[in-house]
């Protein structure tokens, strides 16, 4: 911005930088800029398998298209496991969640209590829903099982640790006229926390569902049941006009739901 003053010269506001010491902001710039370097040189790319690879890419996009539909009664078998799995997993995740926050919630457990509950927490958020449905395919073999237990652990680490971040913020002051009126521990967290924190907990039950939805597409080629199963089979036949119709029904059914989700939480927020 310029404007004359009464010398007139102009006078110039320049954004301040986000670092102010120039030495700092310089140096950070240099070790980003070879760690760059070093990691793209260090990793090992194989540029002739690469090379081989673009023609194999380009058959699959030209095999791709147009997609088939051909086969619908195998695509909505394929989602309506996926919905099923997405929808148990959400109602068991969340119900879990629920004991689990007050745990983690520092305000409302004792030490010991918050320790366990903030473990349980990190250890469901520490691995990627893939790793987990690796697991649980071994440990319970394919199918929807081990699809819902994958999720249900991945709802309990997200909304787990968002509700316990609520009832750390809640207004102290309701609790303190439950407990000055006599109210026991359960009474207090039902009357005076659990209303407090109903709105966020329906506002995440509902992202988690989409979460979920998306995420079941995922666990699914793994073996862990739903549409996941079905687009690696059509892939592994080199069925990709299948395949590609599978892409754009997983892209059409998440824009919906999406748009579902989005306009829950905005009712209630």
């Amino acid at each position: 911005m310029t404007r004359p003053d009464g010398t007139g010269l102009p006078r110039t506001w320049r954004k301040p930088p986000f670092i102010a010491n120039p030495a700092l902001r310089y140096g950070l710039w240099l070790a980003a800029t070879v760690y760059l370097v070093w990691a793209l040189g260090s990793l090992p790319f194989n540029w002739e398998r690469i090379g081989e690879g673009l023609p194999r890419a380009a058959r699959i996009f030209g095999g791709g298209f147009p997609p088939s539909f051909e086969r619908s009664g195998l695509l909505i078998s394929g989602f309506k496991e996926s919905f099923q799995i997405a929808i148990l997993a959400t109602l068991l995740g969340v119900a879990l969640s629920i004991p689990f926050a007050v745990m983690a919630a520092k305000n409302v457990a004792p030490r010991p209590i918050y320790l366990f509950g903030r473990a349980v927490i990190i250890v469901s958020r520490s691995f990627h829903p893939v790793i987990v449905a690796i697991l649980f395919v071994a440990a319970v073999g394919f199918g929807p099982l081990a699809g819902i237990l994958t999720l249900t652990i991945y709802s309990i680490g997200f909304v787990g640790k968002l509700l316990a971040e609520e009832i750390e913020e809640i207004d102290w002051g309701q609790v303190e006229a439950m407990k000055a009126a006599g109210a026991g521990y359960l009474a207090t967290l039902v009357y005076a926390v659990f209303p407090q924190i109903l709105p966020r907990q329906v506002g995440l039950s509902m992202y988690q569902l989409d979460s979920n939805l998306r995420a079941s597409a995922v666990v699914g080629i793994v073996g862990a049941g739903g549409i996941g199963g079905t687009l690696m089979n059509a892939f592994g036949r080199y069925d990709y006009d299948f395949a590609f119709a599978i892409l754009l029904t997983i892209i059409a059914v998440i824009l919906v739901s999406e748009g579902i989700s989005g306009w829950v939480r905005k009712q209630i927020w």
